[in-house]
C-alpha cells in the first residue's frame, strides 16, 4: 500500500507528488516537491499526496 502524506507535511523525498482523494482515488493534478518542504495545500479537505515519480540524481540516490 501506498503511503498517503497531508498537505503541511514535509516531503520525504523530491519528487512528483499526486493529489489523492480521501480514498486514495486518483486526481491526475501533481506538484513538484523538494525534500524537506512542506507539502502544498489540497482545494479539498481530507485529499493527500503521493510520491509517483522521484527524482533522479545523477549519483543514483
Amino acid at each position: 500500500m501506498t503511503k498517503i502524506f497531508k498537505p503541511g507535511e514535509e516531503a520525504p523525498r523530491s519528487g512528483q507528488y499526486e493529489q489523492v482523494g480521501p480514498r486514495g482515488g486518483r486526481t491526475g493534478e501533481e506538484r513538484t516537491v523538494t525534500r524537506g518542504e512542506p507539502l502544498p495545500p489540497t482545494p479539498s479537505s481530507g485529499m493527500g499526496y503521493v510520491l509517483v515519480d522521484p527524482t533522479k540524481h545523477r549519483t543514483g540516490r
